[in-house]
């Protein structure tokens, strides 16, 4: 499959892909990622193995179309909601306390 990487062109192929990535530790994921195998790699590590440039060069999301029209299964960056806040009806209910038993 051609694709377009940092303004570039490659010709990729999913068993390319696969051979390039043999005997590549895995980084720590903290973003998006591809499942290569049965392992998970940030997606910027696995742009940076097949296109052989700085991960600066290249978005994430260019690599991620290009594995998903491979056939990758891509997992986005999780959105995080926000936590531990309160809900209008739940601050109220706080600031009242909770019941007295009789």
């Amino acid at each position: 499959m051609r694709c377009v990487i940092a303004r570039f062109p490659f010709e990729l192929t999913k068993s390319g892909v696969l051979e390039s990535m043999k005997g590549i530790k895995p980084e720590q994921v903290m973003g998006e990622s591809v499942i290569i195998g049965r392992r998970h790699y940030p997606i910027k590590q696995v742009g940076q193995v097949i296109t052989r440039q700085d991960r600066r060069d290249f978005s994430a999301h260019e690599v991620l179309r290009a594995m998903t029209k491979l056939g990758f299964t891509c997992r986005p960056f999780p959105k995080a909601g926000p936590v531990g806040i309160l809900g209008s009806l739940q601050q109220a209910s706080a600031m009242l306390g909770t019941p007295m038993s009789a």
